[in-house]
């Protein structure tokens, strides 16, 4: 007889991904873990739950992904006021607080985004000017 109580399996570690919409997230998350890395990209930008990130993955690593107003919307052709822009910003803030690793990627094509992270969570020097 099963006496345990039943849990979902939730996947624990990697990477969490965390940004506003069309700042790269699914981008990243694919070129990550075709380099082997256990990424994901969480939807935070949607949730009230200001630690949804934290509760869903458990990351090892927090990467957070973010762009102005203006590229996030040329990007994907959003049709979105500046106010909800600055409601996701406000759902991300805990995550933004609490990231192992932060990138604008306005001024950057997906494969500099890739490599900057893969130069952050290695510990490596960034190649970025004004970038730690």
């Amino acid at each position: 007889m099963y006496t345990h109580p039943f849990q979902a399996a939730r996947p624990a570690g990697g990477i969490a991904i965390v940004g506003p919409c069309a700042a790269g997230k699914t981008t990243l998350a694919r070129g990550l873990q075709e380099h082997g890395w256990p990424a994901r990209q969480i939807a935070q930008e949607h949730s009230y739950v200001a630690d949804m990130w934290k509760r869903l993955s458990r990351p090892d690593l927090l990467v957070f992904l973010d762009a102005s107003f203006e590229i996030c919307t040329a990007r994907k052709q959003l049709n979105w006021t500046r106010a909800e822009y600055e409601e996701q910003r406000r759902r991300l803030a805990h995550a933004r607080d609490n990231c192992d690793v932060y990138l604008n990627s306005d001024a950057l094509r997906p494969e500099q985004v890739l490599v900057e992270v893969l130069l952050q969570i290695e510990g490596r020097q960034s190649t970025l000017p004004n970038n730690p």
